[in-house]
């Protein structure tokens, strides 16, 4: 047993690597950039420019801020403003309502009465009314008198 804890805790041999072939030397070819063309591309950096002052960014935020503000106020005073009115006017709805169920018991307590008032005054109902036609004012039916006229 110790001999095959021995074998299986050594590394196995690996093959030799082949050495890498040798890279052939770099030469300039005639004709290309020269030591002075690349220097003319190297130059000097400017200096960064002073960092901006953060003051008109301040101000820009703080005006947008004040504006939204300043719109919220308005969109709120607005609404409370309308919610007075359309109370007022559900207030006037409402006496409106009353006024009008008041007006329509008057005239269906005349319209009960009428008929007996009618004849306290003498009038009787007609069996065959005549009409008037008013678009062009002829007589339709023939007016008939009473047997008692």
């Amino acid at each position: 047993m110790s001999a095959q804890r021995s074998t299986a805790a050594r590394p196995l041999a690996r093959p030799a690597r082949p050495a890498p072939a040798p890279r052939p030397s770099l030469t300039a070819l005639p004709g290309g950039a020269s030591e002075r063309a690349l220097r003319s591309r190297l130059e000097l950096v400017r200096a960064p420019l002073q960092a901006r002052s953060k003051i008109p960014f301040l101000v820009l935020c703080m005006s947008i801020l004040g504006a939204a503000l300043l719109c919220a106020l308005l969109v709120n005073t607005t609404m409370a403003r309308n919610s007075y009115e359309m109370s007022e006017l559900r207030r006037e709805v409402s006496r409106v309502a009353q006024d009008t169920q008041s007006l329509q018991a008057q005239v269906a307590e005349q319209k009960a009465s009428l008929p007996e008032t009618a004849r306290s005054l003498g009038m009787v109902e007609a069996e065959d009314p005549a009409m008037v036609r008013l678009s062009d004012g002829a007589v339709l039916g023939l007016p008939q008198e009473e047997a008692g006229q």
